[in-house]
């Protein structure tokens, strides 16, 4: 049976001397707030750090996943095979997938064209390049549309002739969708508890489903300074580069990190949300532990020391809630015991102070600190 409360959650984790969440688009720099020189960790990285702690205790030794907790975004995944599993496993069957070997003398050619939804190049086993189509989602009226649209040269044409007369289309109807959006919440913890877009261009529809818990971007409590390292590797790649070197085998690199910043971040889980993806007591007190325990199977040379600091959580009485979010997040405001110096460790904040159970302003709601 799914939750019948509405949760909200306060997260505080800090960062000592290491990178917490570097931004690509900024060579890596830890992320900040210009304006205001707050740190800023991304839900997504959060997010990331759950799924793995739920990887790592759901994982069994042969690979594969307890019943119920596998997870769609993982590390090199290719998400459409779990949407084919899911409509094997319900039993549709769905057009069949063909493949036809490209021409050398054509490949240039179909490179250059924008194909329709399941229509992609890849390669063979022996390397040879090839035309895949996949019957579960190509829309075989329109690629005919199409290949009438664009009249290629005929060599062209008739290679695409051909390969669309021999692929057996048939796409999922809505309700099939539909069973699928139900079977991947069944197979997928982080689709029950984050939701996810399934509506991709090369497998069977499942779908979007929203997700009962979502979390804000983190942000540090206080400003933060990034500081830029230069470190060195006595080893290099390649033997001209140690030619060029002399033998001396030296590489230069960089390295940012945060001396110090006690982040904050927000979260809620929907009662009505959970309903939809059967997202239950036992997968929440799942989700407590990966909030606790997430940052101690994360540890990289780079991302320093982080720390779970506190997690607060306000339960409401019913299925709609007490009380507004923000004014349950208000109640907790970390400060800094002497503000005329920079905070290096977090004793250097008063503690929050509150006392777990029902809350004097909002009698309703029950605070729980889990730690």
């Amino acid at each position: 049976m799914s939750i019948r409360n509405r949760y909200e959650f306060v997260l505080l984790f800090d960062v000592k001397d290491g990178n917490p969440n570097g931004d690509p688009d900024a060579g890596n720099l830890p992320r900040l707030d210009t304006e205001t020189g707050q740190g800023l960790i991304t839900d997504v990285s959060i997010k990331r750090k759950i799924r793995n702690f739920v990887g790592i205790t759901k994982c069994k030794e042969d690979g594969t996943y307890e019943a119920g907790f596998d997870i769609y975004i993982k590390e090199k995944a290719v998400l459409g095979r779990a949407h084919f599993a899911a409509f094997k496993k319900l039993g549709i069957t769905l057009g069949e997938e063909a493949t036809e070997l490209i021409p050398a003398d054509l490949a240039e050619q179909l490179e250059a064209l924008t194909l329709e939804d399941g229509m992609e190049i890849d390669t063979d086993e022996e390397g040879r390049s090839i035309l895949k189509l996949s019957g579960a989602t190509l829309d075989k009226k329109a690629a005919q549309k199409w290949l009438k649209d664009i009249n290629p040269a005929k060599p062209l044409k008739d290679f695409l002739s051909k390969a669309l007369k021999n692929v057996k289309a048939r796409k999922p109807k809505q309700e099939e969708s539909e069973k699928g959006r139900i079977q991947m919440c069944q197979d997928f913890y982080d689709i029950r508890t984050f939701g996810a877009v399934m509506s991709l261009k090369t497998a069977p529809n499942c779908g979007q489903v929203r997700g009962p818990v979502q979390i804000t971007f983190a942000r540090s409590i206080d400003p933060i300074v990034t500081l830029e390292h230069s470190i060195t590797r006595c080893a290099v790649a390649t033997e001209a580069e140690s030619e060029k070197q002399g033998g001396d085998n030296r590489t230069m690199g960089r390295k940012f990190t945060v001396p110090y910043g006690l982040y904050r971040a927000h979260g809620f889980i929907s009662a009505h949300l959970a309903g939809q993806t059967k997202f239950d007591e036992n997968d929440l007190n799942l989700l407590w532990e990966a909030l606790k325990n997430m940052f101690e199977h994360d540890h990289a040379a780079a991302r320093g020391e982080m720390t779970m600091r506190g997690i607060y959580v306000f339960k409401h009485d019913s299925h709609l809630g007490n009380a507004p979010a923000h004014k349950l997040f208000e109640l907790i405001k970390p400060e800094l015991k002497d503000k005329s110096k920079p905070p290096r460790d977090f004793s250097d904040y008063k503690p929050v102070g509150l006392v777990a159970g029902k809350l004097e302003t909002f009698p309703s709601v029950e605070l729980e600190i889990l730690c």
